[in-house]
């Protein structure tokens, strides 16, 4: 049988990756595979970089159309990121007739819908395990392999440079901007890192997980984003002494009201194995009822590591781009005619426990208004520190409590910081077990 042609879009860190690997690995990949797999066209911008890295056997353009148009394509490989040049060309080959492989997770998170629509239409796979902490198979291990279960959340520190800078803080008691210009020194972080710090990134993933975890629309607009940029190295050390590290967690979470669908720093108990994942590496826990907890741990970046899913993709595209398309695995593991409108809750609406660092004056009465602030609202304390005074006439108090409605903390952190022994703002991490 002839090799399945494949059009290559983009040749920088993930797309020379997948190149390499894909020729390195030819003959175990076609094994598996049934037939070869052979990119014969590849879009640069910078041609003879393109050409160096690919040598004379493949056609290298400088104009992308020219893929996707191509007749002999029939998978289409977008690694060129970005929502506005790879959603055009990334519907313009569906409208086309091929299969798409993509490692763009904002795409798909922001635009998901209409490209699963249109695939959809045109009866054509859309495959992106590669957009999801790269080399962990999560993708893969939600949609298929713990098909037969009701998953009851998702909780995953999905992006390696924030994981990286709160391990460089919590092990050198370093202060974040000290541990971003480092991250940036070492590659870990872009010269522009917003996206990761400010948790975007994190949840553009997170959205993807909801989706197919869940059985519900892509929905990264209704997704609670909160980055790392205001944490303070105290909490980081303060959760170190009551047994605790800060992570940077995607949460999905199926609840009787609707779906959590969140991005934040958390407090996770330092017994869990996901709150030693240090460095820039990922890992996903799952709980569903009948596996139980499992866990998926490996590289979150790297080019082969990003190239060794979207070969995962196109092996799949290609044992099966002669089945009718009812037929293969859902995009979204559940078929269209069974996605749920489940509500994606509101942060106001979620429940979990909550760490709180007070600052107050120290006189005689604090406590006791703080902790009957705290019952007014139903709250209950799990556990409760007092630090020697840091200055004169002031202390902190340091306080986790058990599960409660967001909005009641908020309620008892405006009635707190109402106090006039309160004389700066209530910091609020939220506490996440994952038992």
């Amino acid at each position: 049988m002839n090799p399945i042609k494949v059009g290559l879009l983009g040749v920088g860190v993930v797309g020379s990756g997948t190149f390499n690997v894909l020729k390195r690995n030819q003959e175990e990949i076609r094994g598996r595979a049934g037939r070869g797999i052979e990119i014969v066209m590849v879009a640069a911008r910078d041609v003879a970089r393109a050409k160096a890295i690919v040598g004379d056997d493949v056609d290298v353009v400088n104009d992308p159309l020219l893929v996707v148009n191509h007749p002999d394509i029939e998978i289409v490989v977008e690694v060129i990121g970005g929502c506005t040049v790879a959603k055009d060309l990334v519907l313009k080959a569906i409208a086309n007739g091929k299969h798409v492989a993509t490692a763009n997770k904002a795409l798909l998170a922001e635009h998901g819908g209409e490209i699963f629509a249109a695939a959809r239409e045109r009866s054509v796979a859309v495959a992106f395990e590669g957009a999801v902490a790269v080399s962990i198979p999560i993708i893969k291990a939600l949609r298929e392999g713990l098909s037969g279960n009701r998953i009851e959340w998702v909780a995953g520190i999905i992006n390696g440079t924030t994981n990286f800078i709160l391990s460089e803080m919590r092990d050198k008691g370093l202060a974040f901007d000290v541990v971003l210009k480092e991250a940036q020194r070492l590659g870990y972080a872009e010269s522009d890192p917003t996206f990761d710090i400010e948790g975007i990134d994190a949840a553009h993933k997170a959205t993807l997980l909801a989706a197919i975890a869940f059985g519900i629309p892509v929905q990264f607009d209704k997704a609670h984003v909160e980055g790392i940029t205001r944490l303070d190295q105290a909490d980081i050390a303060n959760a170190e002494r009551l047994g605790y590290r800060i992570k940077l967690l995607g949460i999905a979470k199926r609840t009787d009201a609707g779906i959590e669908l969140r991005v934040h720093p958390a407090l996770v108990p330092a017994r869990r194995l996901i709150a030693n994942v240090e460095g820039s590496m990922n890992a996903v826990m799952v709980k569903s009822d009948a596996a139980g907890v499992t866990m998926y741990y490996g590289a979150g970046a790297g080019s082969e590591q990003t190239a060794s899913a979207v070969i995962a993709d196109l092996i799949d595209i290609t044992r099966l781009a002669t089945a009718q398309h009812e037929h293969r695995v859902p995009y979204l593991a559940f078929q269209p005619h069974a996605m749920a409108q489940t509500p994606i809750l509101p942060m106001a609406e979620i429940r979990t426990g909550y760490y709180l660092r007070i600052q107050v004056r120290d006189q005689p009465g604090v406590l006791a208004d703080i902790t009957r602030i705290l019952a007014g609202h139903g709250i209950s304390i799990d556990g409760m520190q007092q630090k020697a005074p840091a200055e004169r006439e002031r202390t902190e108090i340091i306080m986790l409590t058990h599960q409660t409605r967001e909005k009641n903390i908020l309620a008892a952190i405006a009635d707190m910081e109402a106090l006039s022994t309160v004389p700066a703002p209530v910091t609020m991490l939220r506490v996440e077990e994952l038992a």
